[in-house]
């Protein structure tokens, strides 16, 4: 039955979860959605003229906020199946008649502010207060310097009104900390700006807008720079619909892909797991840290390669993990100090200032989860250095305090499954935001988590 509803199909698991070793632990998952693209696959699908087809749309509450919020701006949402949705656009958008509440999403905030700025219209952006914590002037300062207007909470946070014009300028823009949001939200103003708008980027980060917006015919192009990359769109370039099947999650991939390593009894393997550069640095720190790894590659969806990865448990040693992979895997930092805690040796981790501004101070609260379970840590301004206690070495029997961080929650059960005693995260709701799928998918494993 189709329906136009921005709700979840299922009520999200939420309260204390505790996760302990289970007799056996092995299988075969196919890899979510991949969240970043289904984020951009809604926001292109209402940007263009017409109706476009996404196949294998992630459903999370972080997603569904997006779609609700293209809706309030004026395209026509329908989903038909599971993961299956149409989304008519008409290639411009109207002010919304409320506040578009993003829930928890700092990418579908982010990215709707570049987008909506183009338009003339008058749009205010809410979150719960996760999200109002986090710092949005990175975005409404380059906006404002190709002609948009906007009013912010203290600090550059939301609230936000933002006022877009028809009439913004081109820019040339060098974002201060490396951001695949910052740069998509200038790139997608840019598509309606007089000129071309060009983001200079000194470490590359995740380029799935620069990959999705040729597919809906936007002038759109990249090209790597040594380690950065110089991204450009001319604007004034009408969008077509496109039809979209949206790749494998490498970051959610990474906690099924942990519990094989820290507590699998057989080969743990996920599929369709998309495999781009800026996004796969996990996986290249698990082959220095000598995990039993194979990835095999299997295609291509929405113009990003795919790949089945498959693990099995093994001496893990600690490594030197260095600073500049930090963009390509800025969000498993928590899977990573839970699998460097099993390992055997010291784990240091650099670069990480940026985790001090995701949905809680990531590496504040990592640091914590792993000292809540008896495993010896020390935490740096930008650091974080894990003293591993080898396989079936670290003691648990903690209580971590996700602070609503959905990557903290499922890091913690992870850490319950391998760990001597069972572990106790303090919520779950929040994981319903990313990896809705999660608690099912690490059931079919054996996972014990109740």
């Amino acid at each position: 039955m189709a329906s136009t509803g921005n709700t979840l199909r299922t009520p999200a698991i939420s309260g204390q979860r505790t996760a302990r070793r289970g007799a056996d632990l092995h299988g075969t998952l196919r890899a979510a959605p991949d969240k970043s693209i289904s984020h951009r696959s809604v926001i292109f699908s209402a940007l263009a003229d017409g109706t476009s087809q996404i196949e294998g749309l992630l459903e999370s509450a972080d997603v569904l906020a997006t779609a609700g919020a293209v809706r309030a701006l004026g395209a026509q949402v329908e989903r038909s199946a599971d993961g299956h949705w149409q989304i008519t656009g008409t290639g411009s958008w109207t002010s919304p008649a409320s506040p578009l509440d993003l829930g928890n999403s700092g990418t579908g905030v982010r990215l709707l502010m570049g987008a909506a700025a183009r338009f003339d219209l008058v749009a205010e952006f809410v979150g719960d207060a996760s999200l109002s914590s986090r710092p949005m002037e990175r975005v409404l300062g380059p906006l404002r310097e190709m002609g948009a207007l906007t009013e912010a909470a203290a600090g550059g946070r939301l609230p936000v009104r933002l006022t877009g014009s028809s009439a913004l300028k081109a820019i040339s823009y060098t974002p201060p900390v490396a951001s695949a949001q910052v740069k998509s939200a200038i790139l997608l103003a840019g598509l309606g700006a007089d000129g071309e708008t060009m983001v200079i980027e000194p470490h590359a980060t995740r380029a799935h807008t620069e990959t999705l917006a040729p597919l809906f015919g936007a002038d759109m192009s990249m090209e790597r720079d040594g380690s950065g990359l110089v991204a450009r769109v001319r604007g004034g370039k009408a969008l077509k619909p496109a039809q979209i099947h949206v790749p494998g999650d490498p970051s959610s991939a990474a906690f099924p892909i942990a519990a094989g390593l820290v507590a699998g009894t057989g080969p743990v393997t996920v599929t369709g797991v998309m495999t781009n550069p800026a996004r796969f640095g996990l996986y290249e720190v698990l082959k220095m840290m000598g995990a039993d790894i194979t990835i095999t590659p299997t295609g291509t969806r929405a113009g990003e390669a795919l790949a089945d990865i498959s693990v099995r448990p093994g001496l893990l040693k600690g490594v030197e993990v260095p600073p500049e992979i930090a963009p390509s895997m800025i969000d498993e930092y928590p899977i990573l100090s839970v699998i460097a805690a099993f390992a055997d040796g010291v784990t240091h981790m650099t670069g990480l200032a940026e985790l001090r501004a995701k949905e809680s101070d990531r590496l504040a609260a990592s640091a914590a989860l792993l000292a809540a379970n008896g495993v010896k840590v020390e935490l740096g301004e930008d650091s974080l250095t894990v003293h591993g206690m080898g396989p079936g070495g670290v003691p648990g029997g903690g209580l971590v305090k996700t602070l609503h961080d959905h990557r903290l929650a499922m890091s913690g059960l992870v850490m319950g499954l391998g760990a001597r005693e069972p572990v106790t995260v303090d919520d779950v709701a929040m994981i319903a935001t990313s990896y809705p799928g999660f608690f099912d998918d690490m059931a079919r494993l054996g996972a014990k988590i109740g």
